[in-house]
């Protein structure tokens, strides 16, 4: 769709001006969701201004999560889905989901919030996955274990999620704890959702503890703010409601 020549007006920032105007393209239809906007040179001369200009507003938007940069092919207007999750106290539920496994390695727990879980020290297999709908990536998984496990449960990573391998073979969870945060995005998760660094990023931290004395699971799961969001439900007690502070969702315990 072409554009006509924008009559810009000016603010104290001349980033920002460009930065609202295309903005209000996407906001009104002009730009598409999942198409290309002109190149950062083509929106310099509409504008008549520097590209260093474009690129500041350009670098805003995409932190704002409204574009995304694809390397070789250009920057496309980013369709705004959001996903809403039960987020279930006991157990990890992912109906109509699909997953691609990315790795299987020895690794040592470093992240400073996952520490706080009290794992082992030594290196531990970790399985990391990307959680996919209708073909989109929401979910970065990284899931360690405290015990080396048989080759053919590990061989079921590829397809399951950890908890629902251990539990086919009878090693099954009887204690939950959760740590929920926010941080910037890093390393391969910029990667797997397309984000820049330093994008956004809802965390749900969880420990696992199973039946099995020396099995624990440690992981993270991660998504783009925009992209995720939790609902949680609590049940009254004794048929009356839960007063401020009786409940936590840092840790639950079920039967297994």
């Amino acid at each position: 769709m072409s554009v006509a020549p924008s009559r810009l007006r000016p603010t104290s920032s001349l980033h920002v001006t460009v930065r609202e105007e295309i903005l209000k393209r996407i906001s009104n239809g002009t730009y598409q969701p999942d198409a290309p906007i002109p190149s950062t040179a083509m929106l310099g001369e509409e504008f008549g201004v520097s590209l260093i200009t474009i690129k500041r507003a350009l670098r805003d938007l995409q932190a704002a999560g409204m574009i995304v940069s694809v390397a070789g092919k250009g920057t496309y207007v980013k369709k705004q889905t959001r996903i809403l999750r039960k987020l279930d106290m006991t157990a990890p539920s992912f109906e109509g989901t699909t997953m691609q496994l990315l790795s299987v390695t020895r690794e040592k727990i470093a992240d400073p919030v996952m520490l706080t879980f009290s794992p082992p020290r030594a290196a531990m297999l970790c399985v990391r996955k990307t959680i996919f709908i209708d073909d989109m990536p929401f979910l970065y998984d990284s899931t360690y274990l405290s015990a080396d496990v048989a080759d053919e449960i590990v061989d079921e990573f590829s397809e399951r999620l950890v908890t629902e391998a251990l539990r086919r073979h009878n090693i099954l969870v009887t204690n939950t704890d959760l740590i929920i945060d926010a941080a910037p995005a890093t390393g391969q998760v910029e990667d797997v959702f397309g984000i820049p660094t330093g994008y956004p990023i809802l965390r749900r931290f969880y420990k696992f503890s199973t039946d099995t004395a020396d099995i624990s699971i440690y992981g993270v799961l991660q998504a783009p703010f925009d992209r995720l969001s939790c609902s949680v439900s609590f049940p009254a007690r004794n048929g009356r409601a839960s007063r401020p502070g009786s409940t936590s969702i840092a840790s639950s315990k079920h039967r297994a």
